[in-house]
């Protein structure tokens, strides 16, 4: 098969799964809310939109993509024309969590079989309505041979991973992470780890406080917490402290009344083991508001703790649900004391309008992206890389950056015969100062 067809083929699958889930965009949504209640808003704007518009961007872009990239040649290999070439890795392995489901599934299938790449894909066993159409969505649109899905629980995982892949993608836990990146290595097989962290969210003396609290709230609470990019935790300057737990509080009424559990708009934890570590992590804690949980609906508030133990549950690992704790500090010295205890976080927010302040969290802290006088936004643009760094993950994807990450590029050099320069050969005497000359030339 040639260059040209194969591209064609690529883009004659991705449209097929485009088609496919516009067609059943209302069961997918119906899928999410069966599995943990998603409000069907969220599913678009976080599930279905984001995979309908990677596919559209890939579909439009993927020859400009996939054609071989001329680069500069080197004097050293006159005459010569040097391409980089874009090939699959072959057979890739996708292990997707339960928190987007559909998502975070379907975007790096996305990638991998524009790439070219042969995949099978393990939606998440806790999220059985949505692995369900997504399986069928598959089914629907590929070969096997082109693309798979297996459902099962983490012994199939297992039995997965001991297999030997080409490329390994894995979105969830740092303590699963490792247990992929242990296996891949027997291998070396490359792998894509996407994990998570304890997120700060940085307010100063200077921030706009209404309406951080405004896009706090919807950050964090989006998906009842259960997002790898929340705020896991505020680091607020003790003189707008105060203020800004009443806004927190307003703006948690105003979005979900002053009953979240009658909201329609915020889902429920993902099961029952979940759900006992989160309300469990509340005992003792100064609960400054919210707090209510129903075991039998999965239900818990939305929850702000003032000033947890950092050796409590709540601040020795990432939270994951409804629950979120206001730490205070009092300089930068402090700020710094108390984000550096932690790994290297996915993401990182500020909330501040003194741009030297700003400057100076972006410079002085790693992490694997964020937002300022924002939060979770950093998400929605295809143009950006998203992923996180040290425990936080390895790689990054979305948009052109996906279809990178699924790529190997193959260096080729296309040398001409018209004309071969002797210096390269042997013998070499005196020919040190003009190969020098030559290397730092080019």
């Amino acid at each position: 098969m040639d260059y040209k067809t194969n591209i064609e083929k690529r883009k004659i699958g991705l449209i097929r799964l485009l088609t496919e889930i516009e067609k059943r965009e209302q069961a997918i949504l119906q899928a999410l809310h069966n599995d943990f209640k998603k409000p069907f808003f969220e599913g678009v704007m976080t599930e279905t939109g984001l995979v309908t518009s990677e596919l559209k961007l890939a579909i439009k872009n993927l020859n400009r993509w996939a054609k071989p990239q001329p680069v500069w040649p080197s004097l050293l290999n006159f005459p010569s024309r040097d391409y980089i070439y874009r090939e699959p890795y072959g057979k890739v392995l996708i292990i997707a969590p339960w928190n987007y489901p559909f998502q975070l599934a379907m975007v790096p299938l996305i990638s991998a079989v524009a790439a070219g790449n042969q995949v099978v894909l393990k939606p998440s066993e806790l999220t059985p309505h949505t692995a369900g159409i997504i399986t069928e969505i598959i089914s629907q649109v590929f070969e096997t041979h082109q693309a798979q899905v297996v459902q099962g629980d983490s012994i199939v995982a297992q039995e997965l991973l001991s297999r030997r892949w080409d490329y390994i993608f894995f979105t969830g836990s740092v303590g699963v992470g490792k247990i992929v990146a242990e296996a891949a290595a027997k291998n070396l097989t490359p792998t894509t780890l996407e994990l998570g962290g304890k997120n700060p969210c940085i307010i100063d003396n200077t921030a706009s406080l209404e309406l951080a609290a405004k896009r706090i709230v919807w950050g964090k609470f989006l998906n009842a917490g259960q997002t790898c990019i929340a705020p896991d935790y505020l680091l607020v300057h003790e003189k707008v402290k105060a203020d800004l737990v009443k806004y927190l509080i307003r703006e948690i009424q105003v979005a979900y009344g002053e009953n979240p559990h009658n909201s329609s708009d915020f889902c429920r934890i993902i099961n029952f083991k979940n759900w006992q570590r989160l309300t469990g992590s509340l005992h003792g804690q100064n609960i400054l508001y919210g707090g209510q949980f129903i075991e039998e609906e999965l239900y818990l508030a939305p929850t702000l703790i003032d000033q947890p133990d950092r050796n409590s549950s709540l601040m020795t690992a990432e939270i994951f649900g409804p629950i979120l704790p206001i730490l205070s500090y009092k300089n930068e010295n402090e700020l710094a004391e108390i984000i550096q205890q932690y790994e290297k976080p996915l993401s990182l927010y500020v909330f501040s309008n003194n741009p030297t302040f700003i400057q100076k969290i972006l410079t002085n802290f790693a992490f694997g992206g964020g937002a300022i006088n924002d939060t979770v936004v950093q998400f929605a643009n295809k143009k950006l890389p998203f992923g996180g760094v040290g425990h936080s993950g390895i790689g990054a994807y979305h948009g052109r950056w996906g279809f990178e990450t699924f790529t190997h590029r193959k260096a080729i050099v296309r040398k001409y015969n018209w004309l071969d320069l002797p210096f390269r050969y042997a013998p070499y005497q005196n020919k040190i100062g003009l190969i020098r000359k030559l290397l730092d030339w080019f």
